[in-house]
């Protein structure tokens, strides 16, 4: 048995439709909110610097980034080589694609990311990559 007032509604009534109406606006709100957070990043950098959970490291023009797909393309990565004789220790910047099946991006796994920085365009990545491109 429903009691109202003279009004037709019951003040419980009003309480449950105003409890409704806030659930809906914060979940619009919520809504809202992680469109604008989900937007890629834009880098002012040709170079970004990508460091994977992994230890891997890689440089290269990086897109959407804070998507759930990004891409790296003209990726470059340093390997370290040991001359047997001196037992010197040399970075070699390395363009990917020589590999056997000669990729041309990389799609990444946001969640492997820990972090991304960009190039700068006076380091010493920026100037390897620049040799290595002619530019």
């Amino acid at each position: 048995m429903e009691i109202t007032n003279q009004r037709g509604i019951a003040p419980v009534q009003v309480v449950w439709i105003l409890a409704g109406l806030l659930v809906i606006l914060a979940a619009g709100w919520h809504i809202v909110m992680d469109m604008k957070s989900s937007s890629a990043v834009e880098f002012t950098t040709p170079y970004q610097a990508v460091l994977l959970t992994n230890g891997s490291v890689y440089f290269g023009h990086l897109q959407d980034y804070g998507k759930p797909s990004p891409v790296l393309t003209d990726v470059y990565y340093i390997v370290s080589q040991t001359n047997p004789e001196t037992k010197q220790v040399s970075n070699v910047l390395v363009k990917r694609g020589k590999e056997l099946h000669e990729p041309d991006r990389m799609y990444l796994n946001p969640s492997q990311l820990l972090f991304v920085e960009p190039v700068g365009p006076n380091s010493k990545v920026a100037q390897l990559i620049a040799q290595a491109t002619g530019h």
